[in-house]
């Protein structure tokens, strides 16, 4: 297949930016610079056997992802220069051979469970690592060691590729239907496109990605709403595209006219709160950010457009993606038209397959969510919310906790804080949190989006196995013009029953007479409390998702239920937390 500097035939590229400083092409250079004087960081035992000893993964992966970030680096030089040397990244790519794995320790069931060495453990990573390593020796061509060039070549098809060419056993994230059948499918075939001619090999390869991406899609509902959240959107639906287009110059089939496509490219604008912040749901996160290339190549090719302050910038800011697909496409397709206008968000927005509610407004957003506890990423979550304000959350989801060992097993899962009930703003009924499960699930019973917010209620009975529980009515009536939510918890009992309500915030609240107030930088929310309860605040201290500490605060509110129905009213305030009178105003 033939090779050039900006990749395959047929890609219409814009100019991205010329080497000024903070350009894409200047911090391309700046980061390779770096590469060059910096050895790639070993890759111990010690590290490796983290994951076993003690369930730690960040020890190895942050070495691992250091080495793929500075290999990054040096092959999008190669890409953007034809005259740089390629000595550093030949002893990168051969020095990425020599590694034990391409996987990570805590995906080693990819190849114990089909009886394969650690070599051929075919993960999300390793995927990753087969399409850099391929699409480098396709863009360097003759520049690079025709002996480092076969070695890849080599590598590339034992780890990966006869995988999938050679061997007709289906490996496991090929019935997975969320990102991990996107980006695996994704990146090995378009490693297969990158080194190899026509033939047999190729063809069974590309049959089994482009399954995979079937796959993929099967887990939407025609909503085009992502469970994992925006964050796995990214990751998932950016490698679907980046593979969609590989195969439509290689074969004409366009993945992006599938009837799901155009819904789920357009599900971060649906749920986006405003000002780059999203609902961090599930293991999700409040500010992912969406590639440039994949963000104007869903505007080109299906009309979408990614919200502007959600989508990366290519001029200065933060670090070199390290993710070798998102640069590069990003290289070859460009940025976003900023002259042109982004489509008009709508107020509110329901999801049904997906069973969340997003809704803002000038400086105030809100969103909620239903559906089940069996979700891809799942936490038990049914009938949680968050409230923000000024581009600040003030009533949180935490959203992704630290991955360590234990907590992809369902057997253990709900031990850790953030899958857990305890850090959402749920009830627990009779001490119990809710349960997971397909089965416990929240059922929908009204929802009305009106010129001024909207009205949204479930049944969450179903997520707690309580004996003499027989309904848990959710209610949310939200004001977005005036910043105001009243939640209202009506349960139904057969009988008495100890019920704690819990409101969750990184902002530790101020408990006042009546009420708790959460003030943050730029915004405040204040809640009333209902009579007959006993505020308790606990604070939590806790890791987020890349290990760093974080801090957590519940607002604990005590009720014993006596009577078989009893109503339980809140009512939260959200607005500036300065004076100004505006909308929302929180005095």
């Amino acid at each position: 297949m033939s090779s050039t500097a900006s990749g395959r035939p047929g890609h219409r590229q814009r100019p991205l930016d010329t080497d000024r400083p903070g350009g894409l092409h200047a911090r391309i250079r700046s980061a390779a610079d770096s590469a060059r004087s910096t050895p790639l960081p070993d890759l111990p035992f010690s590290a490796y056997r983290r994951f076993d000893d003690d369930g730690d993964r960040l020890a190895y992966e942050k070495l691992y992802f250091r080495r793929r970030a500075l290999v990054t680096a040096l092959v999008a030089e190669a890409m953007i220069d034809p005259a740089v040397r390629l000595d550093p990244l030949a002893d990168a790519l051969w020095s990425v051979c020599d590694e034990y794995t391409w996987a990570l320790p805590a995906h080693e069931m990819h190849a114990t469970r089909v009886g394969r060495g650690m070599d051929q453990c075919l993960d999300l990573f390793a995927a990753l690592t087969a399409q850099l390593l391929a699409e480098a020796v396709q863009i360097c061509g003759d520049r690079l060691d025709p002996r480092v060039a076969a070695r890849v070549r080599d590598q590339v098809d034992h780890r990966v590729l006869s995988l999938l060419a050679d061997d007709e056993r289906p490996l496991l994230w090929e019935g997975w239907s969320h990102n991990w059948a996107a980006v695996c499918g994704g990146c090995v075939g378009l490693a297969a496109l990158a080194l190899w001619d026509p033939g047999p090999r190729l063809t069974r390869v590309l049959d089994r990605c482009r399954s995979a991406q079937l796959t993929y899609l099967s887990g939407f509902g025609d909503d085009g709403g992502c469970a994992e959240g925006v964050g796995y959107w990214v990751f998932g639906f950016a490698h679907f595209v980046y593979f969609a287009e590989g195969l439509r110059e290689f074969t004409g089939e366009d993945l992006l006219a599938h009837p799901k496509a155009a819904a789920i490219a357009r599900f971060p604008g649906a749920v986006h709160l405003g000002g780059g912040l999203f609902p961090a749901f599930s293991d999700g996160e409040e500010r992912p950010r969406v590639p440039a290339g994949l963000a104007r190549q869903l505007a080109r090719r299906l009309g979408v457009r990614i919200p502007a302050e959600a989508v990366e910038t290519t001029d200065g800011g933060a670090d070199l993606s390290r993710d070798w697909a998102d640069l590069s496409r990003t290289l070859r397709w460009g940025a976003p038209d900023p002259a042109r206008a982004p489509e008009p968000e709508p107020s509110a927005v329901y999801l049904p397959d997906l069973a969340w509610l997003v809704d803002r407004g000038q400086g105030t957003a809100f969103a909620a969510k239903g559906g089940h506890n069996a979700e891809p990423h799942n936490h038990n979550d049914l009938g949680q919310f968050v409230l923000a304000a000024r581009g600040e959350v003030l009533l949180a989801d935490l959203g992704a906790g630290e991955y360590r060992k234990g907590y992809f097993d369902e057997s253990t899962r709900y031990a850790f804080l953030h899958a857990s009930s305890r850090a959402h703003s749920v009830p627990r009924v009779d001490t119990r949190e809710q349960s997971p499960g397909g089965a416990r699930s929240a059922r929908l019973l009204k929802l009305h989006l009106h010129a001024c917010g909207a009205e949204l209620t479930f049944d969450l009975a179903g997520a707690y196995e309580v004996d003499g529980l027989t309904a848990l009515r959710r209610a949310f009536s939200w004001n977005r013009d005036t910043g105001e939510l009243l939640l209202v918890d009506e349960v139904e009992t057969e009988r008495p029953l100890p019920l704690e309500e819990v409101f969750v915030s990184r902002l530790r609240p101020e408990l006042r007479e009546g009420g708790a107030v959460w003030t943050g930088t730029a915004a405040r929310a204040h809640l009333g409390l209902p009579e007959g309860c006993v505020p308790h605040v606990e604070t939590l201290h806790t890791t987020d998702h890349e290990g760093a500490p974080d801090t957590v605060h519940l607002l604990r509110l005590g009720f014993d239920l006596v009577e078989p129905r009893v109503r339980l009213p809140f009512r939260f305030t959200v607005g500036s937390a300065h004076g100004g009178g505006g909308p929302g105003e929180v005095r």
